[in-house]
């Protein structure tokens, strides 16, 4: 995590796709964007004028299956978190996304494309120190068997993420990172989405994943993968739900100072958690880039575990 200046893009770039859910092609421009804005979505020309919507906790209407954002309009864009996990994750403060569907692109189901488009638009530094949500106390939030919370840690951020399906091929992973670019880039990035086979009819049913394919879902059934071309990662799972967390804890608006851990959770919790930390003006404090590097501790080295052992990447890019 570097205490500097705001960053944003330097120029354009787009990328093109299909909506997960909907399965309608759309198009996605990342772009500058002033000092101290934040994330801003623009929808061009949905209703014959573009819309736009802060990426704020508040501007959440749904997690069901993703994170979607909207206004008193109703709906204004879907499957936000993978796009906002790369913004955050690759140190962008300040950005404009640009949708012309109603849903971002799944791309490959990770962040990666995300990733090449930052790079492609570059980035560059602003006039303005930069800002962070500082947690100054432990914020919990339970939901059934699901667990999550915030809690003070000076160093940046860092995500303390277990999983444990039913399912015997996923099974329990867990997955540590302390955030910074190199790390994100290199060990989160690529994590794709997944699901099970027996979920598929019930998400048709319900409208959702018209889009998925093995092209931009991990798939498996109650006994094997069923990608043809394997995993990219042997705790790939665990890793797309820490990107998942990256991009809906962006919604804090300001990158955060705290230790993120979860059990069992997904959108609704971390958008639970944060809305709990937001709720509580004696939890967090906003403080510049000059405090936060004053406070700083050195950050420990992350790791992936499944079943309790240490879980290696998995081989060469097969994206």
């Amino acid at each position: 995590m570097k205490f500097s200046r705001q960053t944003t893009l330097r120029s354009l770039a787009t990328v093109t796709g299909v909506g997960v859910h909907s399965g309608l092609p759309v198009s996605l421009t990342l772009g500058p964007a002033p000092v101290d804005a934040g994330f801003i979505f623009v929808r061009a020309g949905s209703e014959g004028y573009d819309r736009e919507v802060q990426a704020t906790a508040e501007s959440v209407i749904s997690t069901e299956f993703a994170t979607v954002l909207g206004d008193r309009e109703g709906p204004l864009v879907s499957t936000a978190e993978h796009v906002l996990a790369a913004l955050r994750g690759m140190g962008v403060d300040n950005a404009t996304i640009e949708v012309d569907g109603p849903e971002v692109p799944i791309m490959d189901g990770s962040a990666a494309a995300f990733v090449a488009a930052i790079d492609q638009a570059g980035t560059v530094e602003q006039s303005a120190s930069r800002r962070f949500i500082q947690v100054l106390k432990p914020v919990q939030v339970a939901m059934g068997d699901s667990f999550g919370e915030l809690r003070p840690y000076a160093a940046g951020f860092r995500a303390e993420i277990e999983i444990d399906f039913a399912n015997p091929v996923i099974g329990r992973q867990s997955y540590v990172l302390d955030l910074s670019p190199e790390r994100f880039r290199r060990e989160i990035s690529r994590a794709r989405t997944f699901g099970c086979m027996n979920d598929v009819a019930r998400l048709w049913s319900a409208g959702f994943a018209l889009g998925a394919s093995f092209k931009n879902s991990v798939v498996f059934d109650e006994t094997r993968l069923l990608n043809a071309e394997g995993l990219r990662f042997s705790d790939e799972c665990a890793r797309h739900k820490v990107l998942d967390v990256i991009g809906d804890l962006a919604l804090a608006g300001l990158p955060l100072l705290g230790v993120y851990r979860s059990v069992r959770g997904g959108h609704k919790l971390n958008h639970a958690v944060l809305t709990a930390l937001m709720a509580d003006r004696s939890a967090w404090r906003v403080i510049e880039s000059e405090a936060a590097r004053r406070s700083r501790v050195p950050a420990e080295v992350g790791s992936g575990m499944v079943g309790g052992m240490t879980a290696p990447a998995y081989g060469p890019d097969v994206s």
